[in-house]
């Protein structure tokens, strides 16, 4: 674990004195969850002091509200693909209907591909769920995404290469 001096510590404290209220209101007036708005606050603060030199931060409450923005978009995505494999869940026949376990395992790795696909484009990122989970063709991607075809095909590659990248950095 990495060492916080007395200095970093006394900095993080007064950053997080100085902004956490105010990014925390700001948070809530986008989500409908007071709950969510805190985690998402409290998510952006620890990536913003434990990942940059806060001393250097010329715009914090700028830099805070990218930083929640991107929390946001990602916590919006995750529930939506959890939202839309439980409704697939919905719609099965109770007799193989999937079990609490297999449902939570399910959700986990869905979790875990969202966590994957951190840091790609908006496009790329759909055009991959699209195709995995929607089993949707290329041609049909490149109607939904309004763009041609062969786009489909570098953002899956893209895609592709992200993931190979994301496990093979977690197997070393």
């Amino acid at each position: 674990m990495q060492h916080i001096s007395t200095l970093q510590q006394s900095l993080a404290s007064d950053f997080y004195q100085a902004h956490h209220a105010w990014l925390n209101g700001w948070v809530r007036k986008k989500l409908s969850c007071v709950f969510d708005a805190s985690d998402v606050a409290q998510d952006a603060m620890i990536k913003v002091i434990y990942h940059q030199d806060i001393l250097n931060i010329q715009e914090p409450r700028a830099y805070l509200t990218t930083t929640a923005t991107r929390l946001i978009i990602d916590l919006v995505r995750k529930r939506k693909l959890e939202a839309a494999y439980v409704d697939a869940l919905c719609y099965q026949h109770e007799e193989v209907a999937a079990s609490p376990d297999h449902v939570r395992e399910a959700v986990e790795t869905l979790n875990q591909i969202v966590t994957m696909l951190e840091g790609l484009p908006e496009k790329v990122y759909r055009a991959f769920l699209l195709y995995k989970l929607e089993d949707m063709g290329y041609v049909e991607i490149a109607e939904q995404l309004n763009v041609s075809t062969s786009m489909v095909k570098q953002y899956m590659a893209r895609a592709m290469l992200h993931c190979y990248q994301v496990v093979y950095a977690e197997d070393n």
